[in-house]
């Protein structure tokens, strides 16, 4: 027992070291890759709509966390953390001591992404130099919406083109529903290649927005036994 007591507490020694380095890493990249975040034209904006839509099913709590949450329906992650993905892993690439950190901490997080601490530590970072509204617009602007004619698909405006043909501007409540269906797994849900599982997930959906009815706890971001909500 006091072999096992021992092992657990160097388990938790060693986890606690890994958590400090990334957040110390994050802290120290963020100006540099907020510097080299491609901007590109001015983001899309979601009307006040659309924005309630998005956040009720991807980040009830969004306004209030501090980059996580165990809100029900949230799954494992915030829009914070997926951000946070996007912004110190998959985003701009650094040099030197800090651009071999981004590669161990990516390497890590495609290993072990339900279980990858050092991600959410991240958000943590995001969360208190980001504010919400650069937040929501930089993720509307690079969330990954699944492929396309052979293209990637960025962001949730390039999507309303691609899949409505309109801009994101023009989309009803329904379709901008829709987009936000396909956020969870958007190849899976892929409203041209894979409709059947695409409209069972929206219809799933619009009963949470329709307040039909709830997740069933933090994990339940699949909605299933909303299928039949009256």
């Amino acid at each position: 027992m006091k072999r096992l007591g021992k092992g657990l507490l160097a388990l938790l020694a060693a986890l606690a070291l890994y958590l400090a380095i990334a957040a110390g890493w994050a802290a120290a990249s963020f100006d540099d890759l907020l510097a080299r975040w491609p901007r590109g034209a001015a983001p899309a904006a979601l009307s006040p709509r659309q924005t309630d839509i998005l956040l009720r099913i991807e980040d009830p709590t969004f306004h209030t966390h501090h980059g996580l949450s165990l809100a029900e329906g949230q799954g494992v992650a915030t829009i914070s953390s997926a951000l946070a993905r996007e912004f110190f892993l998959e985003g701009p690439r650094l040099d030197g001591v800090q651009g071999s950190l981004q590669g161990f901490y990516r390497r890590v997080f495609d290993c072990c992404k339900r279980i990858d601490f050092g991600r959410d530590t991240m958000a943590l970072v995001l969360d208190a130099r980001l504010p919400k509204e650069r937040q929501l617009a930089m993720y509307v602007q690079s969330v990954y919406m699944g492929r396309h004619d052979g293209q990637q698909v960025r962001g949730l405006a390039q999507a309303a083109q691609a899949y409505f043909g309109k801009p994101l501007a023009q989309l009803s409540n329904a379709e901008t529903a829709g987009l936000v269906a396909m956020i969870k797994a958007p190849n899976a849900y892929h409203p041209v290649r894979e409709p059947v599982a695409y409209a069972a997930r929206l219809v799933r959906i619009q009963a949470v927005l329709d307040g039909r009815c709830r997740p069933t706890g933090w994990f339940d971001t699949d909605y299933s036994h909303c299928a039949a909500a009256k």
